[in-house]
């Protein structure tokens, strides 16, 4: 069956993301249930730990990324025929940093431990055996290369075939009744998949890794322009993340609960993901050739977000509850509450992804590491004062409040103001009723 084209983007583009996006929530879906499987099988308590260590690691390895995702697919789309040389850069210099955040990753862990109030058991290889996936997750930089080329099919493919692998290395870990331990190494052989995977995919277009080339001057290029960029991804893991770990502070069954809450809040964040991936290429191009078309492009990418998110957050916030019990059962009370309130981050999320791909194309770089910082800094101040008044529900507030301030930080700047006014108008439907009265004028 066609599908339709969204206005703005040519008709093949569109085709391309929709088949990306099935694929990928096709395994996404299959990553959330398997989620639940665990949750169950965990309890609260344990599956608290977990997410402590999911949360903690998070933070530490946004560093790992340097921030080249999209300076990699930049560079690519405006010199293609350097692309073996900004690849085997970028592959080095996150293999290197990685490395080192290993050690650190564990370290730091080891200090929280024993200065922590409620410290519970100690977690010391759980979080070894999640920092370990950064290394691998270096191989990345292939997927940058796919989506320079509009093919990012051919990584969705894989991302599939690891999750199918270790998902069922889950199942049999519950039915054996397996260790914390256990199910962190499950979570490094995923990670070894994908690369391996990448790597496979990679030399079946018919290059080869061994052509990669590193460059000093290419690795402080990348570094220069990258480096605000690394900087927002540890603030926006920052105030994505660091509420589950000032939660440990109440206790792991806390933790449990509230990420039983903002897990299925934010299973869903792929979306924009995929669809700003795939339409990145044809924005930078717009932006190249006709300006006008350009910020057509950025409208109908932010009218098309909304029009997503909206009636989600609606739905979710009614029958959160019912949601709640329905996946985790009764040993979760409480955290339909939290994703009520939860889901709608996801709007302001939406609206953030795509307008940090306008501050990149426009190369305000420092803004985007602003208004993440702003973020960051208000989530932590909020969670200090909400979270030992009102537990999940107050980090839950936090969250929205965060996610809300940072996507509409660019109001504030007189350069970027124009796309924040934007973004508003998607935001309360402006667009979609302008469209509707010139219609009903139009008859």
């Amino acid at each position: 069956m066609k599908i339709p084209a969204i206005k703005g983007f040519d008709e093949e583009a569109f085709q391309k993301y929709v088949k990306n996006t099935g694929w990928l929530m096709f395994g996404k879906v299959s990553s959330l249930l398997i989620t639940v499987v665990v949750a169950r099988y965990l309890k609260p308590e344990s599956f608290g730990d977990l997410n402590f260590v999911i949360a903690f690691t998070t933070i530490v390895a946004a560093i790992g990324s340097l921030g080249l995702d999209t300076f990699i697919i930049r560079e690519i789309i405006n010199d293609n025929s350097k692309k073996e040389e900004i690849l085997g850069t970028s592959l080095a210099m996150r293999i290197g940093f990685n490395l080192l955040l290993l050690p650190l990753s564990v370290g730091i862990y080891v200090l929280f431990h024993h200065y922590a109030k409620n410290p519970g058991n100690p977690l010391t290889w759980v979080v070894f055996f999640y920092a370990l996936p950064g290394v691998f997750k270096s191989f990345n930089v292939i997927d940058s290369y796919f989506q320079s080329q509009v093919k990012s099919k051919y990584v969705v493919h894989v991302q599939n075939i690891a999750i199918l692998t270790t998902s069922v290395l889950k199942i049999l870990w519950v039915w054996l009744n397996g260790s914390l331990i256990w199910f962190s190494v499950i979570i490094t052989i995923d990670a070894m998949i994908l690369a391996t995977g990448l790597v496979i995919m990679y030399q079946r277009q018919g290059f080869r890794l061994r052509d990669w080339s590193f460059d000093f001057s290419r690795a402080k290029m990348l570094l220069k322009q990258s480096y605000p960029l690394m900087f927002s991804a540890v603030m926006v893991s920052l105030y994505m993340k660091i509420d589950t770990v000032m939660l440990k502070s109440v206790g792991s069954v806390a933790v449990g609960i509230y990420s039983a809450a903002s897990g299925l809040s934010e299973a869903w964040f792929f979306i924009p993901m995929a669809i700003v991936t795939s339409v990145f290429p044809a924005i930078v191009n717009a932006r190249k050739t006709d300006m006008e078309r350009y910020k057509k492009r950025l409208i109908n990418l932010y009218d098309l977000l909304v029009y997503i998110s909206l009636p989600v957050a609606i739905f979710i916030s009614v029958f959160g509850t019912d949601i709640i019990h329905l996946l985790y059962g009764n040993r979760y009370e409480g955290a339909g509450q939290m994703l009520s309130i939860h889901i709608w981050s996801g709007i302001f999320v939406f609206l953030g992804i795509a307008s940090g791909q306008y501050l990149i194309a426009e190369g305000y770089i420092k803004i985007s590491f602003q208004r993440t910082a702003a973020g960051a800094i208000l989530n932590i101040a909020l969670n200090f004062w909400l979270i030992p008044l009102y537990g999940g529900i107050g980090a839950s507030l936090a969250t929205l409040v965060a996610c809300f301030v940072s996507t509409f930080y660019i109001l504030l700047i007189p350069k970027t103001r124009e796309q924040g006014v934007l973004m508003l108008k998607s935001l309360f439907l402006i667009h979609l009723f302008q469209k509707i009265s010139t219609r009903g004028n139009t008859r």
